[in-house]
């Protein structure tokens, strides 16, 4: 369309210049005294030539004024080009772990780029990174002022109020968070862990309640929670006096936390203080076939407590039926017959728990128990000492009893709790085996005490069914 406008208009400049050239005409300009003569050609033509130098003037005056601007912007674009690499160097370094280069290409970047987001963020990881909370803590105050950065800077608060044990700061802004995005996984978590930390369990219910409608947790984690909470609430009933209600929560918690045996042993204890001894010895046998452990074995045979040691023995039987394959039924059928001075049957079990494959031998307890087997069986009580005396030095390097164990930092605890005592965490402590940690020296010894011969276990006879006394029978209230 240029083109043909173009042409269009060279050719209007022939016809016109032909029709000049052909009539030239003749003008006359009288001016200030004086007296010009020409033709109508050479006129336009000067007039077209006037116009275009004044036209040429214009347009140089007009480069002339953008030439500031195009110098400003180039520029910015410069130092926006400088800051961005600033900020890529600053993340790599970051990222690699060096903290202090990463806080210098944040405060140039910041410098250059006028404390965008990004800088701001990288300085705050940087200075949190190398242990400045003060500094880190004023980059992300400064998050706050942007509504699109807000989330951000609460999240990096909500972090420093937890490390520093500050539980009112972190819970009143992960409220105000939650108002922003209450679907993030990393805030259920923490509004967990806050209220866990206050002993708000009324609160925690809540906040799983809304996570599981807005289906943030993974079911599997969402129920465990449920079951630990439910827990705790039940214990605040049962300190308060409402035994029923204490009763109604355990349950549900032992339904939602099987692999956990204190929500089960909590809730036996309940059903046996309300007289339901029946629904207890049920909910302890339910318990002991997903999560085995001395403390409910105990508590099953508190249910009878004045029950003769073959009595509690042939219970026990009972327990151990709902998880035979379990080391825990094994254990704990023999030291029950180790109580009942049943020698044979406690050797019995043990020579199947001996026999059991496991990569770091038999445990501490198990070598305990052969020792009190031997001393208290052997007819020889000088043989019996020195046979047990075996099994001691054994134990010393023996691999260690399960025992409560946290997921995030490993350490042992001897009794279960929501919070782990080292590092805070909620709900990560799991019954299991720990690492076998031994000092050299004791590990030294145990190599040196040679175990005692077992004999393989089907050539232990079996305590005939005579040898136990009758099942006891519970009492005859409805569960």
């Amino acid at each position: 369309m240029r083109t043909l406008l173009a042409l269009v208009l060279a050719a209007a400049a022939v016809v016109a210049a032909g029709f000049l050239a052909e009539h030239p005409g003749h003008v006359e300009i009288v001016w200030q005294g004086r007296q010009i003569d020409t033709s109508l050609g050479v006129l336009v033509g000067a007039v077209a030539l006037l116009v275009l130098l004044v036209a040429l003037a214009l347009l140089a005056a007009a480069a002339l004024r953008r030439v500031p601007g195009k110098l400003r912007r180039r520029r910015a674009v410069r130092r926006r080009e400088t800051g961005e690499a600033a900020l890529t160097s600053g993340i790599v370094a970051l990222a690699a772990g060096q903290a202090a280069e990463a806080r210098g290409h944040a405060r140039r970047a910041e410098a250059l780029l006028g404390g965008i987001p990004m800088a701001l963020l990288l300085a705050a990881e940087a200075a949190a990174r190398e242990g400045d909370v003060a500094a880190a803590g004023r980059a992300y105050t400064a998050l706050l002022a942007r509504p699109e950065t807000e989330f951000l800077g609460l999240r990096g608060l909500i972090g420093q109020a937890l490390r520093a044990g500050d539980d009112a700061t972190g819970r009143r802004l992960a409220e105000r968070a939650a108002k922003l995005r209450p679907d993030a996984l990393w805030l259920v978590d923490s509004r967990l862990l806050l209220a866990a930390r206050a002993g708000d369990w009324p609160a925690a219910r809540d906040t799983l309640a809304n996570a599981a409608k807005r289906q943030v947790l993974p079911a599997e984690q969402l129920r465990h929670h449920q079951g630990v909470v439910l827990h705790e609430l039940s214990c605040a009933a049962e300190r308060s006096g409402d035994l029923r209600e204490a009763a109604g929560l355990a349950a549900t918690a032992q339904a939602l936390a099987t692999d956990l045996a204190v929500p089960a042993s909590h809730h036996a204890r309940l059903l046996i203080g309300l007289g339901r001894k029946r629904a207890a010895a049920r909910a302890i046998e339910r318990a002991w076939r997903t999560a085995p452990h001395p403390d409910l074995a105990r508590l099953y045979l508190e249910i009878n407590p004045a029950a003769p040691p073959p009595a509690r023995a042939a219970s026990l039987q009972l327990l151990a039926a709902q998880n035979p394959q379990a080391a825990e039924s094994g254990l704990a059928l023999a030291e029950e017959a180790l109580a009942a001075r049943l020698w044979g049957e406690a050797r019995r079990h043990l020579a199947l728990a001996i026999a059991a494959p496991a990569p770091e031998g038999p445990s501490r307890r198990l070598c305990l128990l052969m020792a009190r087997l031997e001393e208290s069986e052997a007819a020889n009580p000088q043989e019996g000492r020195a046979a047990a005396r075996e099994w001691l030095d054994r134990a010393l390097g023996a691999a260690p009893d399960p025992c409560y164990v946290c997921t995030r930092c490993g350490r042992d605890h001897p009794l279960w709790q929501a919070l782990c005592a080292e590092c805070g965490a909620f709900d990560t402590l799991r019954w299991q085996t720990p690492p076998h940690r031994v000092m050299p020296a004791l590990a030294a010894r145990a190599a040196n005490a040679a175990a005692p011969p077992m004999l393989p276990a089907a050539e232990f006879p079996a305590l005939p069914p005579s040898g136990l006394a009758p099942t006891p029978q519970w009492d005859n209230k409805p569960a």
